[in-house]
């Protein structure tokens, strides 16, 4: 009995003993909200947990190295670079952080999109200066944050809006193509309207079978201005750079307007587009009474074609664009593209110490009391593109761009050269326009998924039209190196190597 009452009051100890610890428990778990694939945009989009508003995150990392220019995807055309001295880089390099951030909701009226990108970008810089001993050495690194040792520079690429046809905020041009100057590779190249992102309000009409349309007003300030000189500004040390004048230009008055229509199929591209562009100047002097010259429009078109599914491989490509302007010169000569020219060589002039070739490019030219002189650019640019197999293409590609002063524009230009630089063979041997070509080829190699390395190389001319044999005289060029002495007007060049590894997310 002793036995079977202990055994009972045993059991009935563990019986209130995990009944206890039952209420202790809660009746049902809370449900987990797991992160759900969203199929509704494409590959990528997953469901922010607890809305109904998609999201896909991706970007690349990439790291660059340029042979024989100061400048991340660009010649060496102007300042150190052009120089061509022991001042000048043998190498620049460049690492890169992107981060591209697509959300996509919809409505009852239609989807409604943001999309941001993001970069964080350090790039080598260089040293400047001419000294404090009256040694023409530098002496000072570049006070760049984004080329100091641990700092680095933020970059807003996209940050727009879309909804019901419209985009608000900072996102293409509408004037510009998919492969805006990069028809097939990283140099940068003239003859289209720019890559660079901007500020917009525009409408896009969707007829369907891939035509669209779309109208737009976008900022001009930034990305769509060159220069508005003021010839009767011009300096000795500004003539020596290609620098026409004094810049002048105003404030903001009106948005650049721009027209696009596409037609976007299997067979390729065809794109033809338009913008007008409202050259603002500012005073004539230094105060308001001096005056001003009036508002002029300027414009430009633009005509791309781009042909797919080529008899030469798979994926195989060609694009070409052709572009002409009259006061409106960002739209060929784009925003990365450097718009004053100053490079140096060899000369085999008597008496002069080196070549140089000097270009400058702008927008409109006047002088103290009359009107802007509109100037006339047009180029093209185009690539081919061939995939030998899935890891390794080949591209070549060039560009050929011109600019091109009117009679009155290049009186006012001259006339600072012969005051101011001595120019040998006068008014008469003057011509400012010039000519600006870029070949070269590009191959990369894919060794594993959205992972590549490049190479490229691109040999670029500047064509100047000064009279053969011209010369002129320029004072120390202190930042360069460069002593007061005779140069030689004469063409130049440059050939540049791009090293590229990237890994795209």
């Amino acid at each position: 009995m002793k036995i079977m009452k202990g055994t009972i009051l045993w059991s009935a100890a563990m019986f209130v003993g995990v009944g206890a610890h039952a209420a202790d428990l809660p009746v049902k778990a809370k449900a987990i909200e797991y992160v759900k694939i969203c199929s509704l945009y494409g590959a990528g989009f997953y469901y922010i947990p607890g809305t109904d508003t998609c999201i896909k995150l991706g970007g690349y990392l990439r790291a660059d190295t340029m042979l024989a220019t100061n400048t991340d995807f660009d010649a060496a055309s102007s300042g150190l670079a052009g120089a061509q001295n022991r001042l000048s880089n043998y190498y620049t390099t460049r690492a890169r952080q992107d981060l591209q951030i697509d959300t996509r909701t919809a409505t009852e009226y239609g989807v409604v999109r943001t999309f941001a990108e993001l970069v964080y970008t350090w790039t080598s810089g260089t040293y400047t200066g001419a000294g404090t001993t009256g040694v023409n050495g530098a002496t000072t690194y570049t006070s760049s944050t984004g080329s100091q040792v641990a700092g680095g520079s933020l970059g807003v690429y996209y940050a727009f809006i879309q909804y019901s046809g419209f985009t608000f905020g900072k996102a293409e041009s509408q004037f510009r193509t998919p492969w805006a100057e990069y028809p097939a590779n990283i140099l940068e190249l003239p003859g289209s309207g720019g890559w660079d992102p901007v500020n917009q309000v525009t409408y896009t009409a969707d007829f369907g079978q891939g035509v669209t349309a779309s109208f737009s007003a976008q900022d001009q300030v930034q990305n769509y201005t060159t220069n508005i000189w003021n010839v009767s500004g011009a300096t000795v040390s500004g003539l020596a750079t290609g620098a026409y004048g004094a810049n002048d230009i105003g404030g903001s008055r009106a948005p650049d307007l721009v027209a696009r229509v596409r037609v976007d199929q299997a067979w390729g591209l065809f794109q033809a587009s338009f913008a007008a562009h409202d050259n603002h100047a500012a005073y004539y002097g230094a105060s308001e009474p001096t005056g001003h010259p009036d508002d002029k429009w300027g414009w430009a078109g633009q005509l791309a074609l781009s042909i797919k599914n080529l008899p030469t491989g798979a994926g195989d490509t060609i694009n070409l664009t052709g572009v002409y302007t009259n006061g409106a010169s960002r739209y060929n000569f784009q925003d990365f593209m450097t718009t004053t020219y100053a490079m140096y060589g060899g000369t085999s002039v008597s008496g002069a110490y080196q070549s140089l070739g000097l270009a400058g490019v702008s927008d409109s030219v006047f002088v103290t009391g009359a009107g802007q002189q509109l100037t006339t650019t047009y180029g093209f640019n185009g690539g081919y593109t061939h995939n030998w197999d899935p890891y390794w293409n080949t591209s070549v590609f060039g560009a050929w761009a011109a600019v091109r002063y009117n009679g009155t524009a290049k009186g006012y230009i001259c006339g600072a050269f012969v005051a101011n630089l001595a120019l040998s063979s006068g008014v008469g041997g003057c011509n400012p326009d010039f000519n600006y070509a870029v070949v070269g080829t590009k191959t990369s190699w894919t060794p594993v998924k959205n992972l590549t390395f490049t190479g490229e190389l691109a040999y670029m001319m500047l064509d100047q039209k000064y009279a053969s044999g011209s010369t002129v005289t320029l004072p120390l060029q202190s930042g360069l190196a460069k002593p007061a002495a005779v140069y030689e007007l004469k063409d130049q060049n440059s050939l540049v190597l791009l090293l590229r590894a990237q890994r795209n997310f």
